[in-house]
């Protein structure tokens, strides 16, 4: 039996109409508070960054304020979230390439940014989209996880799933999609016991429909390669981290 074509339109459609009003979650008044606090987000919750950035933003907001601070200093400030050596040295590294090379501006281009300390794929198309309005799908492991059960995707990588996804999503959609896709992962589609049988977009899902047993049962095979999927991303991003020392 031939597999059953992904319903595309319809499901985002349906996020779109669960989600009206999702946007990003990082509170920030400007690209490069967006830049760092994507940063700080890694492995970490957006309400922790976002109390942390409440405590470093007010005195700590532009290149020149953090190129001055030493790595222990910076880490003093972020520990809360976790990785706060890498977290440091890349803000530190960031903060100073940006006064030698791009005058103090966050540069809008995904090659400039990425050769940014720290600064990877996701994070240059959060601050695309975010903070220059340019159409972009940051792939964290929410969206990893939730275009992938829904067969948006059919990626192991955050790369390969980002590709997929631009092809097969409009681009003045892409960055909707990717706030929908990440609420939808935060408030159903979780990585452990979906909630599958309350989930509006049951009828399109090809995670949701294997087998007929209860959400959150029977479908642990997938639910594991989505999470070892998660792991392997998560794995690569420390592993770029730990080059760009």
């Amino acid at each position: 039996m031939a597999p059953r074509p992904v319903e595309t339109e319809a499901i985002l459609e349906k996020l779109q109409e669960m989600y009206p009003d999702a946007k990003c979650a990082l509170n920030h008044s400007n690209a490069f508070e967006l830049l760092v606090a994507t940063v700080l987000s890694a492995q970490c919750t957006d309400a922790r960054v976002n109390i942390v950035t409440a405590r470093i933003f007010p005195r700590y907001n532009r290149p020149e304020h953090f190129a001055e601070l030493s790595v222990e200093e910076i880490g003093e400030m972020i520990r809360d979230c976790g990785l706060w050596r890498s977290k440091a040295r890349s803000i530190q590294g960031l903060s100073r390439m940006l006064l030698e090379k791009h005058g103090g501006q966050v540069p809008s281009t995904m090659e400039e940014l990425t050769q940014l300390p720290g600064v990877g794929r996701k994070t240059a198309n959060v601050v695309l989209s975010n903070a220059f309005g340019i159409p972009a799908i940051a792939v964290d492991t929410h969206v990893l996880r939730v275009a992938n059960r829904l067969g948006l995707a059919d990626a192991k990588t955050p790369e390969e799933t980002e590709r997929q996804l631009m092809a097969r999503i409009p681009r003045e959609l892409w960055s909707p999609a990717h706030h929908w896709l990440i609420h939808h992962g935060r408030q159903v589609c979780h990585a452990r016991n979906p909630q599958c049988s309350q989930c509006p977009l049951l009828p399109h899902c090809k995670f949701g429909q294997q087998g007929d047993k209860p959400a959150g049962r029977g479908t642990r095979p997938a639910g594991r390669r989505a999470k070892s999927a998660e792991r392997r991303a998560r794995s690569a991003e420390t592993a770029r981290r730990a080059a760009d020392r």
